[in-house]
């Protein structure tokens, strides 16, 4: 990735690579600030130490920048610098208390990290216990924390480093950490060669071999808002996927939460054509912006909806509002990069269901062989060629997600599909959530489309809780819309249009807000708990 930037940028240095509030940084000021910062990296002693042929799949040879951020300019910044150092660069969760960042960077073996300040006091909790953490760049905001001890200011470490080429070189073996959220279970490493992620993950060319052949795709026009945070993958995916075609990324102005008049604002005034959102939970909110909108957005070509299931109602809402924009759906995983996408036309949405497109598979339960179209039953959703190498220090978990059927190594991420005799592949949801209540598997992410079905819901989230009669029953947890006051009897004749009765909710709870992750995703051992508890 450092690479190819380098090159776009050498055929169009004074032309908008990255915009952030007042700061309008062109493709020659961007390759010179990350040049600033890997050779601050490596005066640090930060760099690789052992190459990639030497080290099995769960192991790394470099040293890890852990980067501890909002959106900004610094976000990506960090990353491109530490390829040109290489250094590993990795997400960090910055919603994670004291115990769980603590986790996280001895998990990770950080070496390094650059961080915001207002997450200065969590860092300084656990630093003492983090014997690697050697380096710490820190960038200023508005908590006006000072600079912790043995840290140095962002802007002043790249003022007093070297703007030369990194003299270490680059590497597409180098690793890309791509951390999971947790929503389910302990967050994992998972590590990606950087030249599989600028294909699988950042959507460079599939068939590109030279280097003359990236620079060739990179046609420029491009200007896209990621929304989410880029301590999700979706976002800084597309971030890089804009940089690999030659275009501009723009960061809304206020990225510690969302707000659909900032996004909305950035659209206008910046004229972004493509947007990046995360299912329900960031198109909620945007639609509502929509409402008697009048701003102009007629630059929007396309919207696209990743990392969390997008109701087929709310891509209904989209449609109506923007009728000319491209809207995608997208579904992809840290383990596996990008897999399957659809274009949603209006009168014929859906949630859950993708045309087959090359590489991706369903396998059969006990993972000994590929299904065929039409099969009975629900298989693994799993995908072929260049994939991640594995998770960090994990074996076991590596060789289980990654196996070997019939000479072929697969990833199998943990969602549960079907491949339909006309070519579609119906997605289910993860494994990980599914409950079993009176010997039947139900999908949590099925149940919770159907509940949202009805008008009156805002979000909802799907659990399962102990029951002496089913084993595991069904508790959907949901927020309303203002001013709205549905029944169960309402919402349950609503989802039995969408789902087999059997897959019900036994039980629904209200609350006045769900708990999800900054990137949309749903929280559901949080979930877990409300049920149990009430």
């Amino acid at each position: 990735m450092a690479e190819i930037h380098e090159a776009i940028a050498a055929t169009r240095p004074d032309e908008e690579c990255l915009i952030f509030r007042d700061k309008r940084l062109t493709w020659g000021e961007v390759t010179d600030r990350t040049r600033r910062l890997a050779n601050h990296l490596a005066t640090r002693g930060h760099g690789c130490t052992t190459e990639r042929d030497r080290l099995a799949n769960w192991e790394s040879g470099q040293d890890h920048l852990a980067i501890y951020l909002h959106n900004g300019n610094e976000y990506l910044e960090a990353m491109l610098g530490a390829w040109k150092a290489r250094v590993a660069p990795f997400n960090v969760n910055y919603r994670y208390v004291a115990s769980e960042l603590e986790y996280l960077l001895t998990d990770s073996r950080a070496t390094a990290t650059v961080v915001h300040s207002r997450f200065a006091p969590t860092l300084d909790e656990v630093r003492h216990r983090l014997p690697n953490l050697r380096t710490v760049i820190q960038v200023p905001d508005s908590s006006g924390n000072e600079l912790l001890p043995g840290a140095v200011w962002y802007e002043d470490a790249l003022a007093t480093a070297s703007p030369d080429k990194p003299v270490a070189g680059y590497s597409g073996d180098d690793l890309y950490i791509l951390y999971t959220g947790g929503t389910t279970g302990m967050p994992k490493g998972v590590l990606w060669c950087n030249a599989d992620a600028v294909v699988e993950c950042f959507g460079g060319s599939k068939t590109a071999t030279t280097l003359g052949e990236f620079l060739a795709e990179a046609v420029g026009g491009l200007r896209a808002l990621p929304s989410p945070p880029f301590m999700h993958g979706a976002g800084h995916w597309i971030a890089m996927r804009t940089w690999l075609s030659g275009g501009t990324v723009v960061v809304q102005s206020n990225p510690e939460r969302l707000e659909a008049d900032d996004i909305w604002g950035a659209v206008e005034r910046e004229r972004a054509n493509f947007l990046l959102i995360v299912g329900d939970a960031f198109a909620r909110p945007l639609l509502d912006g929509l409402v008697d909108n009048t701003r102009d957005l007629s630059s929007l070509l396309s919207i696209l909806s990743g990392g969390a299931p997008l109701s087929a109602n709310l891509k209904e809402e989209f449609l109506g509002h923007l009728p000319g924009i491209m809207l995608v759906d997208g579904l992809g995983s840290s383990e596996a990069g990008g897999q399957l996408s659809q274009v949603v036309t209006s009168g014929a949405a859906s949630t859950g269901t993708f045309p087959w497109s090359p590489q991706n598979h369903v396998l059969s339960e006990d993972l000994t062989r590929e299904l065929e179209s039409g099969h009975d039953g629900l298989g693994w959703l799993a995908k072929s060629g260049r994939l991640a190498l594995g998770y960090l220090g994990d074996e076991a978990k590596t060789n289980r997600t990654y196996p070997v059927i019939g000479g072929v190594r697969y990833v199998v991420p943990g969602d549960r599909a079907r491949l339909r005799a006309d070519g579609m592949i119906e997605v289910h949801g993860r494994d990980s959530v599914t409950i079993t209540s009176g010997g039947e598997k139900i999908f949590a992410e099925e149940v919770e489309a159907a509940v949202k079905a009805h008008g009156d819901v805002y979000d909802c989230v799907v659990t399962g809780r102990p029951s002496e009669r089913w084993g595991n029953e069904v508790v959907a947890i949901i927020r309303v819309k203002e001013g709205r006051a549905p029944n169960d009897d309402s919402l349950l004749t609503e989802a039995a249009r969408h789902i087999a009765r059997y897959k019900l909710p036994k039980r629904i709870i209200r609350v006045p807000e769900i708990l999800r992750s900054p990137s949309g995703k749903a929280d559901y051992r949080w979930a877990k708990e409300i049920a149990v508890d009430s």
